[in-house]
């Protein structure tokens, strides 16, 4: 099990190694190259050539150095100039072997590096695909920043990669521009968080493009946590598995823009146990606060502008179910394709699968994703209500679920407190109906 709440926390160290020349670069005269990204549970994803190999990495400002991993057998991929490395990260386990990789090809449309590094993590273990719904390879982060002016527009979900040399700021009167600090090449931006009804609390916070989550503080003298708060399982990181206390706080301030009732978390302080130092940073900015503006990053000048978008207002997300799923493979569905009258409907089908067979042209096979119940929260709804870890879910208030993507799955059912909730699920080769009713997860019982 890798996300239960898939809230992606992949924070490297910094790792001792040998500097090499590698910078990512556009044809002479190409100011920019545009790239769509998906974003699939806050996170964004896109799409890269590494030595001549489509694959898609996540983009996570928090990330110093690309990470390959989720490599099966079935995966065919040159990798140059190899040697191990052993690499630390959050979460409570060991540190964990890996390979670091030289002069690599990476490619993302015309902006090409040809003596990239990266690392490879063989762990079968660190496998996001499964909690996010689709294919991932990578992570990558610091070198794009670091090579290029980003703007990153949430609203219309594409990332424009300018040349430095060639861009030019154009500055919006809704906009504000705020000092960046690069730290071990990580950005930090300095704002302000109300915790219930005190007065303002200066932090210091990573900008983390790859974490789903919105915003995670550490504890100190000054910033404690909330009384309203449950323990929540917050990710995975590279070292193992994170906990901590999921609460919300009354706001926070990133320049003269205010978030009010922030979905927050507290990771424990034993998730931290592989990291020497935290330094003056209070905090993590993760992509559920960050979609709710358009950002223009510029290394180079140690700044930010940052313009709110339509995501601004929307509400946070809570788990009110306590049920967290993921793909565990496929499975074949069968479908009348045939009418009442036993006539044959014309392609008559939105189901999700690629693969299907047809039976005396009156029934279809397809083959489909199995959806999983891969947590579930100690006292939750679900929970109360019989829900297992391992139960397959095949359909949500009579909406069979291999129509959906995971992640609308998920908010199917998540949808407001109060509602009642009916799963069709499959244990042990029988099926089952559960029934709840979601609650708020800061009252009380």
């Amino acid at each position: 099990m890798l996300k239960r709440d898939l809230h992606i926390a992949l924070f490297l160290c910094c790792i001792s190694c040998i500097a090499f020349a590698q910078n990512f670069d556009l044809p002479k005269d190409q100011k920019y190259e545009k790239v769509k990204f998906q974003l699939v549970n806050n996170v964004m994803v896109i799409p890269i050539e590494v030595n001549g190999t489509a694959l898609s990495f996540i983009l996570d400002s928090g990330v110093s150095t690309p990470l390959l991993f989720n490599l099966t057998e079935q995966d065919s991929i040159q990798i140059n100039k190899v040697s191990e490395i052993t690499i630390r990260g959050l979460g409570e386990g060991e540190p964990i072997q890996a390979l670091s990789s030289r002069s690599n090809s990476f490619k993302i449309g015309a902006a090409q590096n040809q003596n990239q590094e990266l690392y490879v993590v063989l762990d079968q273990a660190l496998n996001l695909s499964p909690s996010l719904g689709i294919p991932i390879h990578g992570i990558i982060g610091y070198d794009l920043f670091r090579d290029f002016v980003v703007e990153i527009n949430y609203n219309s979900k594409h990332i424009k990669f300018h040349n430095p040399e060639l861009y030019h700021d154009k500055q919006h009167k809704k906009s504000q521009t705020l000092s960046l600090a690069i730290r071990n090449k990580k950005a930090y931006v300095k704002g302000a968080i109300v915790l219930n009804d005190s007065e303002e609390i200066p932090v210091r916070m990573l900008l983390d493009t790859g974490s789903s989550d919105a915003i995670w503080l550490f504890e100190n003298e000054t910033i404690g946590v909330p009384t309203k708060n449950y323990d929540d399982f917050l990710g995975r990181g590279l070292a193992g598995n994170i906990y901590g206390k999921r609460t919300k706080i009354n706001s926070i301030k990133i320049g003269d823009f205010v978030i009010k009732d922030a979905k927050t978390a507290f990771p424990d302080r034993a998730s931290f146990g592989a990291i020497k130092s935290l330094g003056n940073r209070n905090g993590s900015l993760g992509g559920e606060v960050l979609k709710r503006f358009n950002f223009v990053f510029d290394y180079a000048n140690n700044k930010i502008t940052l313009r709110k978008n339509g995501n601004f207002k929307e509400p946070f997300h809570y788990n009110l179910s306590g049920i967290d799923l993921q793909h565990n493979g496929v499975r074949y569905i069968s479908e009348s394709i045939a009418g009442a009258n036993g006539i044959v409907r014309n392609k008559d089908s939105e189901t999700f699968g690629n693969v299907q067979i047809l039976m005396e042209n009156q029934t279809r096979l397809s083959l489909v994703p199995e959806i999983i119940v891969s947590g579930i929260r100690a006292g939750s709804p679900a929970a109360d209500a019989g829900l297992l870890e391992g139960d397959v879910i095949l359909a949500v208030n009579g909406k069979s679920v291999h129509t959906y993507k995971l992640q609308q799955i998920l908010q199917m059912l998540n949808e407001r407190k109060g509602k009642r909730i009916k799963v069709l699920i499959e244990r042990q080769n029988d099926d089952k109906v559960i029934t709840f009713v979601l609650k708020d997860v800061f009252k009380k019982p």
